[in-house]
Parts: C-alpha cells; structure tokens; sequence
C-alpha cells in the first residue's frame, strides 16, 4: 500500500466527514478513580496496565461535521458518566481535540486519553514537527499529557526511517505521553509490531476487513502490544443500497457485495438489535483475539449508548457465527484487499 501523502490523507478525511453523519507498566495510574461501568465490558490493554472499555469514543465526526460545543459536552459526559474510559481524537480531526479539552478536561481522571500524530506539517513526520503536534494537542486537550500517542498512518518508508519513533519515545521519555503506538495497514502495521517499539496498534478490522487479523494482530497480542480496532463496523455500509460515490466507502461497498453475508442485506440490515448488521459487526470486531477497544465516532448522543445496548444484549457472537463470517473471507477475498486506512 502506497503511503498516503498529507493532501491525500486529508481528503480521505474530508471524505469520511461527509458521509459520517449516519509494553510497560506504569506504576501510576492517572485514571485511578474510574467507576466500574454497569454495561460495558473492560479488557487489560497490553501490557501497559490500562483497563479499557471495550467501546471507545472515536472524535472524528464532531470533528469534522462541527458538532456544536453543547452536544459535545452532553455527548462525553454521559459517556464518561456510563462508564466508557477511552477517547480517540487526531491533531487532523479540525477542532476535535479543542472540543475534547473545553468539555471534559476537568474529568481527566476519568477516561484514558489517545491522540494521533503526522498531519498537521506538510513535512509530519519529522522529530521537529511531531514534537509541536504533541504540544499542541497537551494545549488543545487541556492537559499535561496524554495515555498514548500514535503515529497516524505514516508509511513502512518513513517507520524504517526511524527518526519519526524517536520523537514519539522522546515524549514519552519527557512525560508528555504515558504510551506510544502506531496508527496504519498492512505492511506498515506489519512492521511496526515487528519492531517492538511501540506499546499499541491501531488497525482497521471489522467484516469487510480481516487483512489484519491475519497480518499485524496476532503478532501484537504475542508481543503483549494493545489493539486498537478502528472502523469495527465498516463505517455502516450495508446502508448504501447503490454503490457510493464516496471514495472512503466505495471499497467496503464493493467487498460487501462480493463476500455476501446474510446480515448485510434485507431485513437484517436495517434491524437496531444485537442480530442486525450494526450488532453483528460489532460484535464480530469485538470477538476477535487480541482486540481491546473498538472506537466508533459519533456526534448522536445516544448512538454510543445502543452500541452498548447491543453489546449487553447479544454478548459474545457465537463461535460458528464468527467462523463463518472468517470462512467467507478466506474463501472470496483476493489478496489485494489490504487494510484501509
């Protein structure tokens, strides 16, 4: 997979906007006072000693669709106050990280905090700029530092490089960040958990796309690394009846009609329970070995909370429901259908 250049990874990300409307232990533990939520399940992250949600908050769309400040407030809040502890964001979601800091920063003890790197320079991935990306989101996240820090989908030419992980481990050295990880698909994910420098993997993984539980994903839960499980549910594409013209979905349309899974069309497709589209692909993400935390982005305050619901009701997807969805897989995919980024 070719690396994405900044311009192209932005217009991924403007994409995404238009259609989102639909290993160490540290001995400190900054969110120490967390409650024990009624409803979501916790899992161990890594080897990092973090106990995470197995929802995350994903900040993109209040992002990029602008999400008023109040929504915003009302949206964290509830969500922090249910009991999920993990909030994504990206120096490159527009104002997401502002809106983060103004309306949850007082309750810092309360959720464990990831940001991402390497889009906010035309030049992103130099030790100089990415140690004022990270100075900028302490500033915009109002805080003195974050749970983790991941380079954002840079490619294995720059990783090879090595100069972008010696600034992440020099924030990390100067306590700017708790955890380091990596953002990105395919040969690039690949490498990075083979260096054994990194904490955490971020990784696209849901029904349409199991490259990486394949590839990247053993290898990180062998090495004690935290997964990350981003687009966990295809970014809902079972709701296009034609093929979009979005560039940022148009390849999971495709894949999703190829593979044919009974869940995706028909009267499944459009049921809000456990058993419908929306249930089962999370709950495929979620059953995967070695995945921690899905992050799924929002700007409805109550969407988070029926993914929740969906997850209490229909626990664990069944092992020959699971099987079958791989089995499909290995027998239709090709093998350039990589990770998405």
């Amino acid at each position: 997979m070719q690396t994405p250049s900044r311009r192209g990874f932005l217009a991924t990300a403007a994409s995404f906007a238009a259609m989102a409307g639909a290993g160490r232990v540290l001995g400190s533990s900054p969110a120490a006072g967390m409650t024990e939520p009624a409803d979501l399940e916790r899992r161990a992250f890594g080897a990092t000693g973090m106990d995470v949600t197995v929802l995350g908050f994903g900040g993109a769309e209040i992002g990029y669709e602008r999400t008023d400040l109040a929504v915003v407030e009302r949206l964290l809040n509830s969500a922090l106050d249910a009991g999920l502890n993990v909030i994504d964001t990206a120096e490159c979601y527009v104002d997401s990280e502002e809106a983060i800091g103004k309306t949850v920063s007082h309750r810092r003890k309360d959720y464990w905090l990831f940001t991402k790197v390497g889009h906010m320079e035309p030049e992103g991935w130099t030790p100089g700029s990415i140690e004022r990306s990270i100075e900028r989101s302490l500033t915009r996240l109002r805080t003195d530092h974050v749970d983790l820090v991941l380079l954002h989908s840079c490619g294995k030419d720059v990783l090879e490089k090595g100069e972008c992980i010696d600034a992440l481990e020099a924030s990390r050295k100067a306590g700017k960040t708790r955890f380091i990880g990596y953002s990105g698909d395919s040969h690039a994910a690949r490498f990075a958990v083979e260096s054994g420098r990194f904490d955490a993997l971020q990784t696209s993984v849901n029904f349409v796309d199991q490259e990486s539980i394949e590839k990247t994903i053993p290898l990180a839960r062998q090495k004690r690394m935290g997964v990350i499980a981003k687009r966990p549910i295809a970014n809902a594409v079972w709701r296009h009846e034609s093929e979009p013209t979005n560039n940022y979905v148009v390849e999971y349309w495709r894949r999703m009609k190829k593979l044919g899974y009974d869940f995706t069309s028909g009267e499944p497709a459009k049921d809000p329970g456990p058993d419908g589209a929306a249930g089962v692909a999370l709950r495929f993400t979620l059953s995967v070995p070695g995945v921690h935390v899905a992050i799924v982005g929002t700007s409805n305050p109550d969407r988070w909370k029926m993914n929740a619901r969906m997850l209490r009701e229909g626990g664990a997807l069944p092992s020959e429901r699971f099987d079958a969805i791989r089995e499909q897989w290995k027998k239709m995919a090709p093998p350039e259908w990589v990770g998405q980024i």
